[in-house]
C-alpha cells in the first residue's frame, strides 16, 4: 500500500459557521449544499447513485464508458487531472483507463476521511499513478500544492455545477480557467432538460435514502457546530420548477423550533421551509455558452441516446 500525503486545505470551523448563519439569517432560510458532504453524507450520496430512480449518475457513467477513450485522448498524453468535488471517484476510473502516461491525479473534496480512503483505492489500483489527495472547497480561490508538471485538466463531469447560482458558476468557471492555463482542459458534465416527472422522481425515491441525504446536512451542523437542530422533526421536501429548470430541495420543519447555534437563536416556525439545494438542468447550448463566457471552447460534446445528460471537453481560450 502506497503512504499517500493529505494537503488538508478544508475551510476552518468558523467560515463554516459564517455561511450556516448568513443562511439562516436571509428571508428565505437556506444552508450551502457543500454541507451535506461529511463522511456520512458522502456514503448516503455513494447510494443515491445506485438507485433506480437517479438517471444522472447511472447516465453520466454509460457516457464515460462508451467516450472515456476519446475523452482522455483529448485530454492527452502526460495530462496532470484534477477533480473537483471526487467522492468516490468512481467516474475517474473510466477515463484513468484510457489516459496516456498521466502525470498525476489530484482528487479535490471537502469530505476529509472519504477523500482520503477513496484516494487511497486508487493509489493501489494504479500502480504508477502519482495520487495527491487535497482536502477543499473547490467552489473558493483554490492553491494546489507543488504537482508534477503537466498540461491541467479538470474533471467535473457529474452535474455539480447545476448546484450552483450563475454568478457562482460564472466564478468557479473563470477561476478554473487561470488554474488550468492557456491550452488547459476540463471536461464537464450537466444533466439535461427533459420530462419534469422523470427530474422528480430522482429526488424523491422511494426508498427515502434522498431524504436521509438531505437531512444528515442538519445532523452534520449539529455535530460540527454544536447546534440543535431537531432532526426529525422536519420533512423532505424536493420539486421541479420549469421556468428556472431546476430542481429545488428543501427541508420544512413540523413544529416551531429554537435553533442555537454557537450564541445565536434562530426561531423556524411550523411549516418553516429551509433550502438545502439547487439542481439547474441545462440544454446543450445553455451548457456551451456557460462555459464559453468564461473563457472555454467547446472541442467536444457526447451525450446518451436519450439526450438525459451530457458531458463536454473544453479548452482555455489563449488571452
Amino acid at each position: 500500500m502506497k503512504k499517500l500525503t493529505l494537503y488538508d486545505h478544508a475551510p476552518k470551523k468558523d467560515w463554516m459557521y459564517d455561511e450556516v448563519i448568513s443562511g439562516l439569517q436571509a428571508v428565505e432560510k437556506s444552508l450551502p449544499s457543500k454541507f451535506f458532504y461529511d463522511e456520512t453524507g458522502s456514503k448516503l450520496f455513494d447510494r443515491i447513485c445506485e438507485l433506480e430512480e437517479y438517471y444522472p449518475a447511472r447516465t453520466a457513467l454509460a457516457i464515460l464508458e462508451r467516450h472515456g477513450k476519446e475523452m482522455a485522448q483529448c485530454a492527452g498524453r502526460g495530462c496532470l487531472l484534477i477533480e473537483y468535488g471526487s467522492g468516490s471517484s468512481v467516474k475517474t476510473r473510466y477515463l484513468l483507463d484510457h489516459l496516456e502516461s498521466p502525470a498525476g491525479y489530484v482528487p479535490v473534496d471537502i469530505s476529509r476521511a472519504h477523500l482520503l480512503q477513496t484516494a487511497q483505492r486508487l493509489a493501489d489500483d494504479y500502480a504508477g499513478l502519482h495520487v495527491i489527495p487535497v482536502c477543499a472547497d473547490f467552489t473558493r480561490p483554490l492553491h494546489l500544492p507543488k504537482t508534477p508538471e503537466g498540461r491541467r485538466v479538470v474533471f467535473f463531469p457529474g452535474s455539480t455545477i447545476g448546484n450552483l447560482t450563475v454568478i457562482e458558476r460564472h466564478a468557479l468557471l473563470h477561476q478554473t480557467a487561470q488554474l488550468c492555463g492557456p491550452g488547459g482542459g476540463l471536461i464537464l458534465g450537466v444533466d439535461l432538460q427533459k420530462d419534469p416527472r422523470i427530474i422528480t422522481a430522482a429526488y424523491n425515491d422511494k426508498d427515502g435514502v434522498t431524504a436521509e441525504f438531505n437531512l444528515n446536512i442538519l445532523r452534520h451542523i449539529n455535530r460540527a457546530l454544536d447546534a440543535n437542530f431537531e432532526v426529525d422533526r422536519f420533512w423532505h421536501h424536493a420539486f421541479y420548477t420549469p421556468r428556472e429548470g431546476r430542481i429545488e430541495m428543501h427541508l420544512i420543519s413540523q413544529c416551531e423550533q429554537e435553533v442555537r447555534i454557537n450564541g445565536c437563536t434562530f426561531c423556524i416556525r411550523e411549516g418553516e421551509s429551509i433550502r438545502t439545494e439547487y439542481s439547474h438542468k441545462f440544454t446543450e447550448k445553455s451548457l456551451v455558452e456557460m462555459a464559453e463566457n468564461a473563457g472555454f471552447r467547446c472541442q467536444k460534446l457526447w451525450t446518451d441516446e436519450r439526450r438525459y445528460f451530457a458531458i463536454a471537453y473544453f479548452t482555455v481560450e489563449p488571452n
